[in-house]
C-alpha cells in the first residue's frame, strides 16, 4: 500500500466528487482541494495517542500530530478509511469510529499545500501500538488536560491541523459528552 498506488477523491467545498488522481500527484505547492480525514485515538483514561510522522513524507515530515490521518480511496466511505489507515499505520483494529466535527482546511510547507476536507473522527482503544515505519516515526500517549497545555506552549511542534482540530474537539459538546 505505497504512495504511487494510492488515489485521492478531488471534491468541490460541498464534498462532492468531481475526479481521482493520484496521491503523489495531487500534493504539490497548489494541491486541488480532496477528501481526508483526522483520528483522534484516546485510551479510556482520556489520554491522546499522537504520532511523529515519518521522516519519508511528503508532507510535514517528522512533525507531531493526531494519531491518524489520511485519505479515504475511491468508493470508500470515511469511516472505512479511517479504520483502514489505523490499522495500517498504528495496528489498531478499532470497531467504532465517530466522526465529531466537520473540518475544512488548508496549509503550507516546504513548498507543499495540504487542502483537504477532513472530517474529525474519535476511536477508542487500550491496547498496544505497533507504527509501520513507512508511516510513523514514534508515537505516545499524553492526557487530554496536558495536551491543551501543549499545544499552547509549543505549537511549533505540532501540525496546524492537528491544533485546530484540538480546539475544535475542546468546544464540541458530543465530544465532550464521550
Amino acid at each position: 500500500m505505497g504512495n504511487s498506488q494510492e488515489y485521492v477523491v478531488l471534491v468541490n467545498e460541498l464534498d462532492q466528487e468531481i475526479g481521482v488522481e493520484s496521491k503523489l500527484a495531487v500534493h504539490t505547492n497548489q494541491t486541488l482541494l480532496h477528501r481526508a480525514f483526522s483520528l483522534f485515538i484516546f485510551k479510556d483514561n482520556k489520554e491522546l495517542l499522537l504520532q511523529q510522522r515519518a521522516e519519508i513524507k511528503k508532507t510535514w515530515p517528522l512533525v507531531w500530530s493526531n494519531s491518524c490521518c489520511g485519505h479515504p480511496l475511491p468508493n470508500e466511505s470515511y469511516e472505512s478509511a479511517v479504520k483502514r489507515r489505523a490499522r495500517y499505520e498504528l495496528g489498531i483494529q478499532l470497531t467504532t469510529v465517530i466522526k465529531v466535527s466537520y473540518y475544512r482546511y488548508c496549509f503550507s510547507k516546504d513548498g507543499v499545500m495540504e487542502n483537504e476536507i477532513c472530517p474529525i473522527f474519535v476511536g477508542f482503544h487500550n491496547g498496544k501500538v505497533k507504527p509501520n515505519r513507512q508511516e510513523v516515526q514514534a508515537v505516545r500517549w499524553i492526557h487530554w488536560n496536558d495536551w491543551l497545555e501543549e499545544i499552547i506552549n509549543y505549537p511549533i511542534k505540532y501540525s496546524p491541523w492537528c491544533i485546530e482540530e484540538t480546539q475544535i474537539l475542546e468546544l464540541n459538546e458530543e465530544f465532550n459528552s464521550l
